[in-house]
């Protein structure tokens, strides 16, 4: 079972009190690169979440954004110490009759004065509901996760589909191999004969250097190779885990086979089942990109 990078999942929570939103979107990257968008609220638990979506979905360009609306009764956090606001403001008033001053800015002055804003301000982090947020984000992680096996499938059919065309050409390239072979050899005695005549050369010897000729063009160790490798290819798109870049390495090795088998073929017909080959791998490597 492979799984796809591109994914999407999203939880959602309405108490009557607060409305959360949690989404994840994935796409595909080489590493995990992860943004955060987190309410100001949430910030000191960033890393958890970090961990979180790094243990689940393990690679892709993912964004995970969490939304927090408060929709009950509201209260002020910040207070303020009233006395010496007024304390402030008439000593500044007391300052600026003296020199005939307007009042415009003593207000704003006077708030901002030492020790009138009492606390910053920011909201307690409350531990029932991070533990809600929390359960929020494991479920859009997991929403997402299972995007990316329901893709998955979608690629794994895709691949396997695209391999067994490059078995098929394969196999193609298996029948034509041994009529190449004779029709080299044919030739290259035909040539022969035709400068030499047929008693100018020595025959044994001739033989001898075409199969010293052939034993370049031979191609059955590339095509067992290849067999081998999309087999693999195929085993490994069925595996438990998804394996993306083992299969990218083996369509690595895939294409070298291929594009071996065509430099030795010297034969025309057998070079546009390995032009097709080269087309599905091609397939393949495009596919590839998006796999975990």
């Amino acid at each position: 079972m492979i799984k796809s990078m591109t994914g999407f999942g999203q939880a959602v929570l309405n108490s009557g009190d607060v409305q959360i939103t949690v989404e994840v979107k994935s796409l595909n990257s080489k590493f995990l690169d992860l943004s955060l968008r987190l309410p100001r609220i949430f910030s000191e638990k960033e890393i958890e979440v970090r961990n979180a979506v790094a243990d689940k979905l393990e690679r892709g360009k993912v964004t995970l954004n969490i939304e927090y609306q408060k929709t009950g009764k509201q209260e002020v956090k910040q207070k303020y110490n009233k006395e010496l606001f007024a304390a402030y403001y008439a000593e500044l008033k007391s300052l600026a009759d003296r020199v005939m001053a307007p009042y415009d800015q003593l207000f704003a002055i006077a708030l901002e004065s030492p020790d009138v804003i009492e606390g910053g301000g920011k909201e307690e982090l409350d531990v029932t509901l991070w533990l809600s947020v929390q359960k929020l984000v494991n479920e859009a992680i997991d929403s997402c996760d299972q995007f990316r096996k329901t893709e998955g499938k979608t690629l794994e059919d895709k691949l396997a589909q695209y391999a067994k065309s490059i078995l098929d050409g394969l196999q193609e390239v298996e029948v034509l191999d041994p009529k190449r072979i004779e029709r080299v050899r044919a030739k290259i005695k035909g040539s022969v004969t035709e400068v030499f005549g047929s008693e100018g050369y020595d025959p044994n010897r001739l033989e001898q250097e075409i199969i010293f000729y052939i034993e370049k063009l031979d191609i059955h160790e590339e095509r067992v190779r290849l067999r081998t490798h999309v087999d693999y290819f195929i085993k490994l798109l069925a595996a438990p885990q998804s394996n993306g870049k083992k299969l990218g390495f083996l369509a690595q090795e895939i294409g070298r086979e291929i594009n071996t088998i065509g430099s030795k073929a010297n034969d025309a017909e057998m070079q546009k089942y390995v032009v097709m080959m080269k087309e599905e791998l091609e397939k393949i490597k495009e596919q590839l990109n998006n796999v975990l």
